[in-house]
């Protein structure tokens, strides 16, 4: 796979998880659903459909095996940021899971 599709693949998950991240922040501590319309949500939405474009552009000139364990590292993205950005509790188990998530995908793009 072509370097500048790992790119794509890698700015595709953090769009995805840039996204994510605003839509935790949009959804927090809302209730009524006119509290949803807000630039929190519009924006994480906006970086989610971009990333879903980066990622259907990487479909398609890569390999299916070789693009979905992208997915991982959007898991991992966030996982990390949640922590940072919300405060969210991190266990050392956790940490290690991200790890053998990291190097799973490193193992799979070693060709």
């Amino acid at each position: 796979m072509p370097l500048w599709v790992h790119g794509l693949l890698l700015l595709s998950s953090l769009s995805a998880a840039g996204g994510q991240l605003m839509l935790k922040q949009g959804a927090a501590g809302r209730i009524s659903a006119m509290e949803f319309v807000n630039p929190w949500l519009a924006g994480g939405l906006t970086f989610y459909i971009a990333g879903a474009l980066l990622w259907i552009l990487a479909l398609s000139k890569a390999p299916l095996t070789l693009v979905y364990p992208y997915t991982a590292l959007t898991f991992a993205i966030v996982y990390v940021s949640g922590a940072a950005l919300f405060g969210e509790a991190v266990p050392v188990r956790a940490v290690a899971g991200v790890g053998l998530v990291l190097g799973g995908l490193l193992l799979i793009n070693l060709r």
